[in-house]
C-alpha cells in the first residue's frame, strides 16, 4: 500500500473517530430523546466508518493508532453546546459535515462511496431535526413540514418521495445549512466592534495623550454610535428582505389558488428535470398537492428557493448584532474606565489584540481554517487598521498643537 495512502486511510479514520466524539456528546447533551436518538443513530454509521478505515489499514499490514484526543474545533463545539445546548451549534456540524463530504468527494474508491451515502442521510436527519424544531418553535412553515414528513411515512408513495430526498440530498452541499448562523453573526459582531473601536481608542489616544477622558468619552461613543447603527442596519436589512419574501411567497399562494392544475403541473416538470421520469414526477406532483398548505411550501421551496421557515427575526437579529458590536468595541474602552497615560494604552492594546485573535480563532470552526492562522490573520488587519489611526492621531494632534 503505497505510503500516500496509509495516510490517506489515517486521516479518514482520524476524521471518523472524531465525529464519534462529537455526536456521543451530543447524545449525552441533548435533552430531547427524538434529537439524541438522531444524534446516536448518526455516531454508529460514524462507528461503523472508523472500522472500515482501521480493517482497510490492518489489511495493508499498516499500524492502527489508538483513539487520540479530538482536535480542536471539535472539543469547541462540544463546549459549546455544553455552554449554549446542541441547536445552537447545528451550523457548526454542519460545516464541519461539509468540510467532511468535499474530503471524500476528492477520493475515489468503493469505500467512500458507501460513506458518502451515508452522509447524504446524515444530511437528511438534520434537516429533519431542523424541521422539527420548526414545529416546535411555531415558525411559518414548520409546524406543516413536520406534518408532511408524518404523513409521508404513512403514505403509498413514501419511498418515492424519499428517493427525491435523496437525489436532492445528493447535490445539496451541507454548507447551506450554515450560512444564516447565529453563532456567525456574533462572531463578526465582535470582531466588527473591536476593529472599529479599537481603531477609533488608538487614534484619539495618538491625538491626545494627556486627556484619557477624551479617549473614555470616544470610545463610549464609538460603542454607542456603532452599536446603534449596526442594530439598526440589521433591522431594516432583515425587514425589508423578510417582506420581500412574504411577498413572494403571497403570489405564490394566489397562483397556487387561481391555477392549481398549472401549479402541479409545473412542479411535476421540475421533478422531472431532476431525472424522475413522467410517471413519478407526475405521482409525486398529486400526492404533494394533496395538502395545499404542503404544495405551497414545496412551490416556495423549489421555485424561489426559498426556505419559509428560516425567514429569521428582524428584532433578533438587531438584538443581537447590537450586543455581539458591544460586546467587541467595550474591549479597548475598558482600561480607561481606571485611569490613562501609557499604562491605560497598552493595556488597551493587549487585551484588544488577545481578544481579536479569539475572535480569529472563533472564526476558524467555521471556515475550518487553521486556528494560528486564522487568529494571526484577525490580529493583523485589526493591528493595522489600530497602526493606520494612531498614526493619524499623532499628525493631528501634533498639528493642533
Amino acid at each position: 500500500m503505497p505510503a500516500s495512502d496509509i495516510a490517506q486511510s489515517l486521516d479518514n479514520l482520524k476524521l471518523e473517530r472524531d465525529a464519534i466524539v462529537l455526536y456521543d456528546a451530543l447524545a449525552s447533551i441533548e435533552k430531547d430523546e427524538h434529537r439524541a436518538h438522531a444524534f446516536r443513530t448518526i455516531a454508529r454509521n460514524e462507528r461503523r466508518h472508523a472500522d472500515i478505515w482501521a480493517t482497510k489499514l490492518r489489511e495493508r499490514g499498516a499500524d492502527v493508532p489508538e483513539p487520540g484526543r479530538a482536535r480542536l474545533r471539535v472539543r469547541m463545539i462540544v463546549l459549546l453546546a455544553r455552554l449554549f445546548g446542541t441547536h445552537a451549534v447545528s451550523d457548526l456540524v454542519q460545516a464541519l459535515e461539509g468540510d467532511e463530504e468535499e474530503l471524500y468527494d476528492a477520493q475515489g474508491s468503493p469505500e467512500v462511496a458507501s460513506i458518502a451515502e451515508d452522509e447524504r442521510k446524515h444530511a437528511e436527519i438534520w434537516r429533519t431535526l431542523s424541521r422539527d424544531q420548526s414545529s416546535r418553535e411555531g415558525r411559518p412553515g414548520g409546524q406543516r413540514s413536520a406534518a408532511a414528513l408524518a404523513a409521508a411515512s404513512r403514505d403509498d408513495a413514501a419511498a418515492t418521495i424519499r428517493a427525491y430526498a435523496g437525489r436532492r440530498g445528493a447535490t445539496e452541499s451541507w454548507h447551506r445549512t450554515g450560512q444564516s448562523g447565529t453563532l456567525r453573526a456574533v462572531i463578526f459582531g465582535v470582531s466588527d466592534g473591536l476593529v472599529s473601536n479599537l481603531s477609533l481608542v488608538m487614534g484619539v489616544a495618538g491625538a491626545t495623550t494627556s486627556e484619557p477622558r477624551f479617549v473614555l468619552l470616544a470610545g463610549i461613543a464609538g460603542l454607542l454610535a456603532g452599536a446603534f447603527s449596526m442594530a439598526a442596519g440589521e433591522y431594516i436589512s432583515m425587514r425589508s428582505q423578510r417582506e420581500l419574501f412574504e411577498r413572494q411567497i403571497a403570489l405564490e399562494r394566489a397562483e397556487l389558488e387561481m391555477m392549481p392544475e398549472e401549479e402541479e403541473a409545473e412542479l411535476a416538470s421540475i421533478f422531472r428535470a431532476r431525472g424522475f421520469s413522467p410517471d413519478e414526477a407526475r405521482t409525486i406532483a398529486h400526492r404533494i398537492f394533496g395538502d395545499k398548505d404542503v404544495a405551497l411550501e414545496t412551490l416556495v421551496r423549489e421555485e424561489l428557493g426559498l426556505d419559509p421557515s428560516q425567514l429569521g427575526s428582524p428584532g433578533g437579529a438587531a438584538l443581537g448584532s447590537f450586543l455581539a458590536f458591544s460586546a467587541g468595541a467595550a474591549i479597548p474602552v475598558i482600561p480607561y474606565l481606571f485611569g490613562g497615560g501609557a499604562v491605560a494604552f497598552y493595556v488597551s492594546l493587549v487585551l484588544s489584540l488577545g481578544a481579536l485573535f479569539a475572535v480569529g480563532a472563533g472564526v476558524s470552526l467555521i471556515t475550518g481554517r487553521g486556528l494560528l492562522f486564522s487568529g494571526a490573520r484577525q490580529v493583523l488587519i485589526g493591528a493595522a487598521a489600530a497602526a493606520v489611526t494612531y498614526a493619524v492621531g499623532r499628525l493631528i494632534g501634533v498639528s493642533v498643537s
